[in-house]
């Protein structure tokens, strides 16, 4: 693989948005018993139960994840988070809101539901004059949904490397998501991918997307030092990342092209640089013989 060094200009050149859907199969389920609820001018305790019963669960749905879909449908309408629900429900009747706990009290749960004014908040937000299903649908996609949006980005890249892994080194020449074996034998780190092995890799890649769950820029300049510390002296380390708002923070995307041109990256990739990432895989193939 050829020696290369690499610009601050040349990877915000490159960068392109890391493009997913925030919803999975736990939001379809919640934003389809948000569109069961008949529009009523006033709710009352059955219209609660039934929001919670799992007697006529869909078929392919496990009765457990139709319930904690009717309960992500109340916090979404109390505009609480997963925690905040819990706690304010211990105080009222010593414990969280499980699916055996409403099957064998129902009125007591609802009971505790009502002290937090949920039949009120069901009425005025179905009465509201806008779209209450899209409101809904939004606090779900701004809560649960960026959670999600923010692993799938993380692991879209991923799995965009390794695709051209499987294709340059075949399946089962590497590790993924490992704890790879450092240069003094006795200490290890966490990588995406050890080619050919985490016990003795010769070519070790992280991919980070900006944005995604457990990377935020602190994260990967952390993450990235770990591995250039850990790692033998004479082992390729290439970092592919991506995501266009690096660009407001591209002070953080430097320091990370400063260890590209000291040598501890050998090169730093965006998906718009695929061919090249490609190339150098199948350069470093060759100079290992693997």
């Amino acid at each position: 693989m050829k020696r290369s060094r690499q610009t601050l200009d040349d990877i915000l050149e490159q960068l392109s948005p890391v493009d997913t859907s925030w919803r999975d199969a736990h939001a379809d389920a919640v934003i389809q018993r948000l569109q069961q609820i008949p529009q009523k001018t006033c709710y009352t305790r059955s219209d609660l139960q039934q929001l919670l019963n799992t007697t006529d669960v869909p078929e392919g749905i496990k009765p457990k994840d139709y319930f904690e879909a009717g309960v992500t449908a109340i916090r979404l309408f109390l505009d609480l988070s997963k925690d905040e629900l819990t706690a304010a429900l211990r105080e009222r009747f010593g414990g969280a809101l499980g699916i055996t706990r409403f099957r064998q009290d129902p009125d007591g749960v609802c009971a505790a539901l009502e002290e937090m004014d949920i039949l009120n908040r069901i009425t005025v937000t179905v009465n509201t004059p806008v779209g209450w299903a899209d409101l809904l649908t939004e606090r779900l996609k701004g809560g649960r949904g960026s959670a999600i949006k923010g692993q799938r980005r993380g692991r879209h890249l991923e799995d965009f490397v390794e695709q051209l892994i499987i294709r340059i080194f075949g399946a089962g020449n590497y590790d993924a998501r490992c704890q790879f074996v450092g240069a003094t034998g006795t200490s290890s780190e966490k990588t995406d991918f050890a080619i050919p092995s985490k016990n003795d890799p010769v070519i070790l890649i992280e991919a980070k997307a900006y944005g995604a769950t457990g990377s935020k820029q602190t994260d990967v300049l952390g993450d990235i030092t770990r591995i250039v510390n850990e790692k033998r002296n004479d082992t390729h380390f290439l970092l592919v990342t991506d995501g266009v708002t690096w660009r407001d923070r591209s002070s953080d995307l430097g320091k990370l092209v400063t260890l590209q041109n000291q040598g501890k990256i050998a090169h730093i990739y965006t998906q718009s640089m695929a061919d090249k990432l490609e190339k150098d895989l199948r350069q470093l193939k060759y100079e290992h013989g693997l």
